[in-house]
């Protein structure tokens, strides 16, 4: 697929999804989160990725979010002419973190800059972040007549206990990497001329890791708290194990040569 407003590059089992908007300071519009969506279901249909790293281009900005200049009453405009305008960037947002939180691969924020409203939202629910030193990390709902009722609250509350992630939110104030660092809200502060070094650390450990384990520790981590949806993934994910045994293929074999299975000798 051809990107306008993103980039894709795989490279030795890491794809890299870079939000392509510095002049915006990395700010989303619907065709960006139209864009993050099909890469995201591209990585996980890639047998060959192993790791995702999430990041924005520049060294200004990760994400700040939605577009405030595409904005107006109900929600977010497209651009003239985007064929994806009619989805709400609202909707797709959800859609994103959603991908981000259920692809069953390690997925890594790496902040090279702001992370504020959206944006933070999209760090929080990456299973990791490494951050450089000049990164800021907070909130914008409040401030511009938003806010997040899902994930970017639930998930934060759950890293930084709930009345910090309450401050983040109800106050919409600025913190340092290292701030973000002490309140468990990222995994390691780097200078950015190192940055891509230790992201590249991170994902070579990773890649050295059983890809089954690491599925579903992701899905057992949040089993417990999404209710239904986190317990199906989580089952989804142990069918596709059983589905490589011979107990399964006894049963899809029985049926196609029409006679009855015979269990017996998996009973022992």
């Amino acid at each position: 697929m051809t990107y306008s407003e993103i980039l894709f590059a795989k490279v030795d089992g890491v794809a890299t999804l870079t939000i392509n908007r510095p002049e915006r300071y990395n700010a989303c519009t619907p065709m960006t989160i139209h864009e993050l969506t099909q890469a995201l279901t591209a990585c996980w249909a890639d047998t060959s990725v192993g790791v995702v790293v999430l990041t924005g281009a520049g060294e200004k900005a990760f994400c700040t979010g939605g577009d405030q200049s595409m904005r107006e009453a109900g929600g977010y405009r497209g651009a003239e002419g985007q064929a994806i305008a009619a989805l709400p960037l609202e909707v797709g947002w959800q859609m994103v973190t959603n991908l981000i939180r259920t692809i069953p691969k390690p997925v890594i924020a790496r902040v090279n800059g702001f992370a504020i409203g959206g944006g933070h939202v999209f760090h929080v629910v990456c299973d990791l972040t490494i951050a450089a030193e000049h990164a800021q990390f907070g909130q914008a709902g409040p401030r511009v007549g938003s806010f997040d009722p899902g994930f970017g609250t639930g998930d934060l509350a759950r890293l930084v206990g709930m009345k910090r992630a309450k401050e983040i939110w109800y106050l919409c104030r600025r913190y340092s990497a290292a701030e973000a660092h002490q309140m468990g809200l990222v995994n390691a502060v780097v200078p950015m001329e190192k940055l891509d070094e230790e992201v590249a650390k991170w994902c070579q450990e990773l890649l050295l890791k059983s890809p089954t384990a690491l599925k579903m520790l992701k899905y057992a981590f949040h089993a417990e708290t999404d209710g239904v949806a986190g317990i199906t993934n989580l089952g989804v994910g142990g069918l596709s194990l059983y589905y490589g045994t011979e107990e399964a293929m006894e049963g899809q074999q029985a049926f196609m040569e029409k006679r009855p299975p015979d269990y017996s000798r998996f009973r022992e």
